[in-house]
């Protein structure tokens, strides 16, 4: 039924680009810390960018819980399911790294990302996620689903934002600036981009 896997190529990282959304989990190193479990979405927010690395659009939001524990302690879960087509759930299990707007990777990367104007969606980084295990395994209970279409919400709140205005913001944010359980989560006010 499952299959491990030494890289994402082929058929696997067909259907990984192929999915609309992921899941990505994350905990702190506290065995009472919060288990973090976040939908992600946005055609064009996520690319492989090779064999062994993924990376997502980290975009503004109500807290920065995959931050924090990714600073703490670098594990994180990144799982897609087939709501259309045969059933195939994948999971990538690694180490994640969150890279801010000053960090001097951070325009490179960005370059990987030409199919989403990132400008009105509050950009705060880019998750670098470094393959340890690679599983697929049947899906036979995820229900069928349609995709329709990405909504408009979410570009449309931030596109107000300048950098200022989204730092305040985040600022007002009870978890942002850290997590639920206290680590250290998105540094404020947010670093300027170099790009």
């Amino acid at each position: 039924m499952g299959k491990t896997y030494a890289r994402i190529d082929g058929r696997l990282r067909t259907f990984i680009e192929a999915q609309p959304m992921f899941f990505t989990a994350t905990a702190p190193l506290a065995d009472d810390g919060t288990i973090n479990l976040s939908p992600k979405g946005l055609k064009g927010s996520f690319v492989v960018l090779d064999e062994q690395t993924i990376a997502y659009l980290d975009f503004a939001g109500s807290n920065a819980e995959t931050i924090a524990h990714l600073r703490e302690n670098g594990r994180i879960t990144v799982m897609w399911c087939a709501f259309q087509g045969p059933p195939n759930i994948v999971r990538v299990h690694g180490r994640g790294e969150p890279v801010f707007r000053d960090d001097p990777r951070f325009g490179d990367l960005l370059g990987h990302f030409p199919g989403i104007d990132p400008t009105p969606h509050g950009l705060r980084a880019i998750i670098v996620v470094t393959a340890e295990l690679i599983r697929d395994t049947c899906g036979y209970a995820v229900p069928f689903m349609s995709y329709d279409e990405d909504r408009d919400l979410h570009g449309k709140r931030f596109a107000r934002e300048d950098d200022a205005s989204l730092s305040a913001y985040f600022a007002k944010k009870e978890y942002i600036a850290q997590s639920i359980d206290g680590l250290p989560g998105l540094p404020l006010p947010l670093p300027p981009r170099t790009v």
